[in-house]
């Protein structure tokens, strides 16, 4: 079974686009799972600590430092393009990590109407 590191954007001033970029990545994450991938999704595993931390939910070096690790231990990064994901610094991080450790990145795009 391929383990998969699955990365979005989060970072937004809006709280609501925040939960909602969340929202969107636990689904594709679910998704993936039924496929039969063992996922790690950074967003559904932090989101709901970061409520819980004495810790910007926003702190790029810290959540990195939490997430990192365990990309190392994936075979593939897999990035769901939600707006703004381009921008991204996390994700930017990722693909080259990634990249150093020669990792297969698949893009999954949304289509409207569509289960991402």
């Amino acid at each position: 079974m391929k383990k998969v590191y699955i990365a979005s954007p989060y970072s937004h001033k809006d709280k609501y686009i925040r939960m909602t970029r969340v929202i969107q990545v636990d689904a594709k994450a679910a998704d993936l799972m039924e496929q039969g991938y063992l996922v790690f999704s950074p967003l559904s595993h932090s989101h709901g600590i970061s409520e819980h931390a004495n810790v910007d939910p926003m702190d790029h070096d810290f959540w990195l430092r939490q997430d990192l690790w365990v990309l190392d231990m994936c075979d593939e990064l897999h990035i769901l393009c939600l707006s703004g994901w381009q921008d991204s610094k996390g994700i930017a991080v990722e693909i080259a990590r990634a990249k150093e450790n020669g990792m297969k990145i698949v893009h999954h795009y949304y289509i409207k109407g569509q289960r991402i």
